[in-house]
């Protein structure tokens, strides 16, 4: 009777050994993934693109299309500064602005402006345009296409995290 439990308390041992380790390497490959949140503020490109056009035609300069990868690099950043409740154009795992675009398959010239606050769409373009380096990247010549994302803070969701990311 001993032996069998004995034996009932490996296996109990066992399968909780097995359970935690199973856990730990779910957990670990999290933190190598990126997760990119989705819903309301998720990508708004397409809402943004009248404004970009009307800024750019008044500096003489041709509209911007919205550009499903710009925005996707976009999004990953207003996500990620969502989770670190902070303004970064550097990611906590040591990606700089150029390291993302390259692991987002973006080549050539890029500008990324980004914001936090507690304002819409239309307050943020304003304060970007009254802004001499984010206004110059929304007037580069050089720039054709642009994506849009925010994301809102989990604990506050009238702030949000902007990314504006604009390439060739």
């Amino acid at each position: 009777m001993t032996n069998l439990i004995t034996d009932s308390r490996n296996i109990d041992r066992r399968t909780l050994l097995t359970a935690a380790g199973l856990a730990a390497l779910t957990t670990i490959a999290a933190c190598t993934s990126v997760s990119l949140p989705t819903g309301e503020g998720a990508g708004v490109s397409s809402s943004a693109t009248s404004t970009l056009s009307t800024i750019r035609s008044s500096a003489g300069l041709p509209a911007l299309v919205p550009d499903a990868q710009l925005e996707q690099a976009a999004l990953q950043q207003a996500g990620y500064m969502a989770s670190r409740a902070r303004m970064s154009h550097t990611t906590g795992w040591g990606k700089d602005f150029a390291s993302r675009m390259k692991d987002n398959g973006v080549r050539g010239a890029a500008g990324e402006n980004i914001a936090e606050g507690r304002f819409d769409q239309h307050k943020l373009f304003d304060i970007w345009m009254h802004s001499d380096g984010h206004r110059r990247n929304m007037l580069d010549p050089d720039f054709s296409r642009f994506g849009l994302a925010y994301v809102r803070d989990g604990r506050d969701p009238a702030l949000r995290y902007w990314a504006l990311v604009l390439g060739r």
